[in-house]
């Protein structure tokens, strides 16, 4: 029979437990703190990467010619006589020489052809990349033209995907095309200009690969996103924004899902897309919009060590 002295003893017992019990909850406590002020530490110890910011090796292009061209207001492309203006449904073709006109092609307002961005001269054709810009949803294609008379041969869609495709070029053995996400109109809701991506496609335009672009290119984006991009013969892989003149400098990754950031270069057309001209070595055929210009540049070899 329980007497009140023995369930008072029981009530001190069971308290006791609960105050050891509270008193072992809080040495695990300061015990777990100090672990993870001792692993903060660790984390602190370790090597941290550079800021994500633009390089300044001193490198600028220097200008060798420039035309008015009133149509190439997206981009241009180049062979060994002709560069193209590239409007967003208009070609024009002019000798590099004299910058006399030789052809040119539009297509209707409100036609199937909307919003042109760039070109990359391909044996007899031009492969122009194609969006729907601004529309919704966000759809692209390629679209070919026979380069000696500018007229439409074939047509490749790529449908509705994430970003608006606004350069694609072949190199070592490979299609690379870029998709655009911007910070403004034109772009799915809930996503922004970060989303850009390169991606890698066999000849059959099956995706292998796609890396994002560093942050610090990114940047000088505004509210637009990367308008040109092609390797040049060094390997590395130039790209231009939309509105800076600037050509910055990247290469692939040995690791991770982000382009690796080089260099930049100054350059006398702002953004936009632009070409290698193949025929002379380092030169560049880009676009000023606001000038309504084509012009040329020599691009300046990088430093060894890049």
């Amino acid at each position: 029979m329980l007497t009140r002295r023995k369930i008072l003893a029981g009530m001190v017992g069971t308290a006791g437990a609960a105050g050891a019990g509270v008193a072992v909850l809080a040495a695990d406590a300061v015990d777990t703190e100090a672990r993870r002020a001792e692993y903060r530490r660790w984390l602190d110890s370790l090597p941290k990467a550079p800021a994500p910011v633009l390089a300044d090796h001193g490198l600028v292009a220097s200008e060798r010619g420039r035309w008015r061209i009133l149509e190439a207001n997206q981009g241009v492309c180049v062979d060994a006589e002709h560069f193209y203006g590239i409007g967003n449904h208009a070609l024009v073709k002019h000798r590099k020489d004299s910058g006399e006109r030789v052809a040119h092609w539009f297509g209707p307002t409100g036609g199937p052809i909307i919003h042109i961005n760039s070109g990359w001269v391909d044996g007899d054709r031009l492969v122009l990349s194609h969006s729907n810009f601004s529309q919704l949803p966000m759809a692209s294609s390629l679209e070919f033209y026979d380069k000696h008379t500018l007229q439409p041969s074939g047509s490749y869609s790529f449908g509705i995907r994430l970003g608006s495709l606004t350069w694609a070029v072949r190199h070592d053995g490979f299609w690379w095309a870029c998709f655009a996400n911007y910070n403004d109109s034109g772009t799915t809701p809930g996503f922004d200009q970060r989303w850009t991506f390169l991606a890698q496609f066999s000849d059959d335009w099956q995706q292998l690969q796609s890396w994002l672009f560093p942050p610090q290119v990114i940047g000088t984006w505004h509210e637009s996103s990367c308008s040109g991009g092609d390797f040049g013969d060094d390997g590395f892989l130039y790209v231009t924004g939309h509105d800076e003149a600037l050509l910055h400098v990247l290469r692939l990754p040995t690791q991770g899902v982000t382009l690796e950031y080089v260099t930049t270069i100054k350059v006398p057309f702002e953004g936009q897309s632009w070409a290698w001209d193949r025929s002379a070595g380092r030169v560049i055929y880009g676009i000023s919009r606001a000038r309504q210009e084509v012009i040329a540049a020599n691009i300046p070899v990088l430093p060894a060590g890049l």
